[in-house]
């Protein structure tokens, strides 16, 4: 059993390397046609050991996330983002954060948003399988549709997907950099196979584009002391 964690943990930190490479901060170019994540990637890392620390549980967008009207989004993300940066108090920074998430999910597409209903439905019923056919469709209409990337990520991360979720969280990141979910996400995915370094860096990547998100400024400080051996 040993010697079989090794290995994948061996496997993970290779994917993460290959992934993080490319990264100066979102350089990757996005794909054009959308892909299903590649069969080879390694799957699941070891789960954690009783007694191990908890990370950062994965960042989701709210549940009663109100949409804007269709044409408000690309004039309000930037403005968005810069009023981030200096909220000045958390139920500040939470509001601006919803409506971030409000412009993510726009589609432009009935079909999409009827389809991301059908997938949010199918994971609260833990049928990951059908969310994932669904959101294989969302992307194959809307292949630039970021939240369609995000939340198969997600699904891909609940299934201990490891390799395919990183592999559409590189998609995620490529056409959005500023995803704090995204960053958030790989941070997770790092820690959960062993690899504290960078995933301390993905963190302080989260942090300059989100200060204030949710539990991830503490995971920076405990990481600080046991990667760097001191506290930030």
């Amino acid at each position: 059993m040993r010697r079989r964690e090794k290995t994948l943990r061996r496997a993970g930190l290779a994917l993460c390397v290959a992934f993080l490479a490319p990264f100066a901060v979102g350089a990757a170019a996005p794909s054009s046609a959308p892909s299903a994540a590649p069969s080879a990637a390694p799957s699941a890392a070891p789960s954690a050991a009783a007694g191990e620390p908890r990370h950062p549980d994965w960042i989701k967008p709210p549940r009663d996330v109100k949409q804007p009207e269709r044409g408000a989004r690309s004039h309000s993300l930037d403005t968005l983002f810069r009023a981030l940066k200096i909220a000045p108090d958390v139920n500040s920074a939470k509001a601006i954060e919803n409506r971030i998430w409000a412009a993510w999910m726009v589609s432009g597409s009935d079909t999409c948003n009827l389809l991301m209903g059908r997938v949010t439905a199918a994971a609260d019923d833990k049928d990951y399988d059908l969310a994932i056919k669904l959101l294989d469709a969302i992307i194959a209409l809307k292949p630039n549709y970021v939240e369609a990337w995000n939340r198969r990520a997600t699904i891909f991360y609940l299934k201990k997907d490891y390799g395919r979720a990183l592999a559409d969280l590189r998609e995620v990141l490529a056409r959005e950099p500023r995803h704090f979910g995204a960053l958030a996400g790989l941070g997770v995915i790092l820690q959960e196979i062993g690899d504290d370094k960078d995933a301390l860096d993905v963190y302080r990547k989260a942090l300059a584009v989100d200060p204030r998100l949710d539990h991830i400024p503490d995971e920076v400080r405990e990481l600080s002391v046991k990667v760097e051996g001191r506290d930030i």
